[in-house]
């Protein structure tokens, strides 16, 4: 009896320590899975704002003086860099990239991970607060270098331009705040320093037809993927190829040849006198009219001929067959 409870509690203990073994172990193994995410997670995911960030102080910090900017400012891809549905998804696709957030966020640190502010703030362009400011100045250089540290595929481009020969930098037609251009249109920006363009026949007409000026000089070709880390043409060599071409006259890009037959013909008939063409054309209007009445007469000519030699022709049948019929009665008769 004393063996058979012996046996029992021991089973019960056994159970006992099983099952606080398997829940202190599967316990363990949560907070161990969940700390390390918790404490050591990727640089690139964590997206507390260091406020502690040495000479950071964040675009709110510019809203008492320059409320209008800041406003304008929150409306634009710098303001969303980071906070873009389409960046969140390429960067994802990128499995969180650390050196996506040089370009996307504010004050990026790479050593720690952190940075200020989520997306292009005001501190990227001019620069890290200064305490003294705005007695202390904090003025932008206005040149491309500024620009290329995120925007590096269009400054290359805009460097083999011929803007950049001529001193033309980002700021001369970008507004760096809004980032639209300095004019109401994108034609209205270039007439201002090309002014004699639209004299010749190419730009007159598809001026007419609505295009702009980037329609040409800025084409590139549609894209059929997504780009790689954000790096795609933006057409700042200002050039106009061959694909701006087709990319419109994709019907008509190989009749060159023919266009141009056609428009010899239309300047030569261009030349000829009125009087002359009307003279011709009453000349062959005419010829026709003859033409006409001769065929009507060939017609009623040869009705009548064939007639006439339908009614011999019959005729001489007919009497051959009575003929034979004749013949055939008198044999008969006579047997």
């Amino acid at each position: 009896m004393m063996s058979n409870h012996k046996r029992r509690s021991a089973r019960r203990s056994l159970l006992a320590f099983a099952l606080m073994f398997g829940l202190s172990l599967a316990l363990g193994v949560v907070i161990n899975l969940a700390n390390p995410y918790e404490a050591a997670a990727s640089p690139a995911s964590d997206r507390a704002v260091s406020a502690q960030a040495p000479g950071y102080a964040g675009s709110e910090s510019c809203r008492d003086c320059h409320e209008n900017i800041l406003n304008v400012w929150k409306g634009t891809r710098h303001s969303q860099a980071f906070s873009s549905p389409i960046f969140q998804r390429d960067w994802a696709a990128e499995q969180s990239d650390v050196t996506c957030l040089e370009c996307h966020t504010t004050g990026y640190d790479p050593a720690t991970g952190k940075y200020t502010e989520e997306g292009i703030g005001c501190e990227v362009c001019h620069g890290s607060f200064q305490p003294g400011h705005p007695e202390t100045a904090m003025p932008v250089k206005p040149d491309a270098e500024l620009c290329a540290r995120c925007h590096k595929q269009t400054t290359d481009e805009w460097r083999a331009s011929i803007h950049s020969g001529a001193g033309i930098v980002c700021e001369d037609c970008h507004n760096p705040h809004s980032q639209t251009p300095k004019a109401e249109t994108i034609t209205a920006l270039c007439t201002n320093c090309h002014k004699e363009r639209g004299d010749s026949f190419t730009h007159s007409s598809h001026a007419n037809a609505g295009l702009e000026c980037s329609n040409c000089h800025m084409y590139t070709s549609p894209r059929t993927s997504s780009p790689i880390k954000g790096l795609v043409p933006t057409g700042h060599t200002f050039s106009v190829g061959s694909d701006a071409c087709i990319g419109c006259h994709q019907d008509t890009v190989h009749t060159r040849d023919e266009i141009i037959k056609l428009s010899g013909e239309v300047q030569q008939l261009s030349q000829v006198d009125t009087a002359t063409l009307q003279q011709k054309l009453d000349e062959q209007e005419q010829h026709i009219a003859t033409l006409e009445a001769r065929s009507s007469v060939r017609l009623y000519t040869g009705l009548a001929q064939g007639a006439i030699i339908g009614l011999m022709t019959g005729g001489a049948a007919a009497w051959v067959v009575s003929r034979g019929v004749r013949l055939v009665e008198v044999e008969e008769d006579e047997k």
